[in-house]
């Protein structure tokens, strides 16, 4: 079989595709055939040596990404909750299966260190795969284990949320353009940014109430607190990092909850914690979820038939134009690579 593989220096360039055995399936492990594979900006900074809670060294070796869907080839023994040609999802922690986070569940995250999804062939734990909705195609389900679930997450298990209540999406990338769309499922009021007024349509055709240009706008709180009467967002999707969290500071109401979950604007400058104080807003760090959660996400979408918004397909031996793709801000909703 053929896999992606990176290694010290780091960066695409160091992308190459390789010819490896076919694995083979051991007790309690599942083999899938992939057929699509999803980027997140994660997978940007570790193709760049910059992501894991152990910094990459020069003698590791990285089959990228954690997202992914494909077909049960085999099944080693013990295996229970598959069959040979089951359609399964990767789950991002191979690990988490259910309850808090913990060290030995956020260790098991798939691309780094666990090889993942960018293989022909590849193994999983049985406990890291997931059968999926059957309406959604082979690259819809591909985009689902980080980008949707963190969504999912931010504003279902983390937030108390109520209909009516507004929620604030920054940015057009795949977790924002989720959250979007799970929001107006769930009746919430929606402003999203971006600097693109292209993107910014295409979020309105979406269903979002308001948008907001932030090249034109950089103080675009302000505009929140015009479409809340002062009183602020109740939940903000924190992607930017040190780029934007003082504006989302400025932005979310007393009591508020912004979840952190990117850091594509950079780190920036330190904010003051005093405004916390102040306004007694939560700030929460958010790093994906479990298999329940992706499970009961799942179960949602199937209800509501929510389409995941892939942007691009392109070949997975093109991983490095894709990637190029990804840190040049160039897609709205998702990246995907087919096998």
């Amino acid at each position: 079989m053929r896999a992606l593989s990176i290694t010290a220096p780091w960066g695409p360039d160091a992308i190459q595709v390789v010819e490896a055995p076919d694995p083979t399936p051991g007790h309690g492990q599942v083999l899938v055939r992939m057929k699509a594979c999803s980027l997140n900006y994660r997978d940007f900074l570790m193709i760049h040596g910059m992501y894991g809670r152990a910094a990459a060294t020069a003698n590791d070796v990285i089959t990228p990404f954690s997202d992914g869907c494909g077909y049960v080839e085999a099944i080693g023994p013990g295996v229970t909750r598959f069959k040979v040609g089951d359609r399964v999802s990767t789950l991002f922690f191979q690990n988490w299966v259910s309850g808090p986070p913990n060290l030995e569940k956020l260790m098991s995250a798939l691309g780094f260190p666990i090889p993942g999804a960018g293989a022909e062939l590849q193994v999983f734990s049985q406990e890291g795969l997931s059968k999926v909705p059957d309406y959604l195609t082979d690259h819809e389900v591909a985009t689902l284990p980080c980008a949707a679930l963190t969504a999912w997450r931010g504003l279902f298990v983390d937030a108390r949320l109520e209909p009516g209540d507004t929620v604030v999406l920054q940015g057009t990338g795949g977790v924002s353009i989720f959250g979007l769309q799970f929001a107006k499922a769930a009746g919430y009021r929606t402003l999203i940014t971006s600097s693109s007024d292209a993107k910014l349509e295409r979020a309105k055709a979406l269903g979002a109430d308001h948008v907001v240009n932030y090249k034109a706008t950089p103080e675009w709180s302000t505009a929140v607190r015009q479409v809340t009467a002062g009183k602020g967002a109740d939940f903000i999707m924190e992607v930017g990092g040190g780029g934007t969290i003082q504006e989302s500071m400025k932005a979310i109401k007393i009591g508020g909850h912004i979840a952190i979950i990117g850091i594509v604007a950079g780190a920036g400058e330190p904010f003051n914690p005093a405004a916390l104080i102040g306004n007694s807003a939560k700030l929460q760090g958010l790093s994906v979820g479990s298999r329940d959660m992706f499970e009961a996400m799942c179960r949602a979408m199937e209800l509501r038939k929510i389409k995941p918004v892939v942007d691009k397909v392109v070949p997975w031996t093109e991983a490095k134009s894709a990637i190029a793709s990804m840190g040049a801000g160039e897609h709205f909703g998702k990246i995907v690579l087919e096998f």
